[in-house]
Formats: C-alpha cells, sequence, structure tokens
C-alpha cells in the first residue's frame, strides 16, 4: 500500500513529468507562469515526500528545483505586469 506521503510525492513526479512533457510538445512556453507553477508544485511535493523519507542528494535536487521555479514564476508575473508587454 502507498503511504499518503509516497502519494504526494508521486504526484509531484507527475506534474513536474507534465511540465516537460508540455513544454517538449510545444504546448507550454518555457517563461510561462503555467510551466515554473508545475515544476515548483512538483518539485514541493516531491520534497513533502522527502521529509519523511529523507535523501539528501534529492532533497538538494529538488530544493534547487524549487527555488528556480518560483524564480521563474516569480519574473512570469513581474513581465506581466509591464506595460507593453
Amino acid at each position: 500500500m502507498v503511504s499518503l506521503f509516497d502519494a504526494i510525492g508521486i504526484l509531484g513526479v507527475g506534474l513536474t513529468l507534465i511540465a516537460y512533457l508540455l513544454l517538449q510538445a510545444e504546448r507550454l512556453e518555457s517563461r510561462s507562469r503555467a510551466y515554473s507553477a508545475l515544476n515548483l508544485f512538483g518539485s514541493v511535493a516531491i520534497l513533502v515526500s522527502l521529509a519523511f523519507d529523507f535523501n539528501l542528494s534529492a532533497v538538494l535536487m529538488e530544493g534547487c528545483w524549487a527555488v528556480i521555479s518560483l524564480y521563474g514564476l516569480v519574473k512570469a508575473f513581474r513581465a506581466r505586469q509591464q506595460p507593453g508587454i
């Protein structure tokens, strides 16, 4: 049986993979809010699962992924607020 935290981690992997698939299929732009949000929520979900089954290298990877995705999301929101864009 899959634990709740494993299920959250699996959801996170799914969100991250969906973001990448949509990017490769040219259904999302790499600078879009949706792409950054999918990656951010995916990596945070994976981090939640890692809090209960710790793996240092995976935490470092997902932590960096979340920070980079958050940066992209903030950048996308700021660009949208710029006049003329």
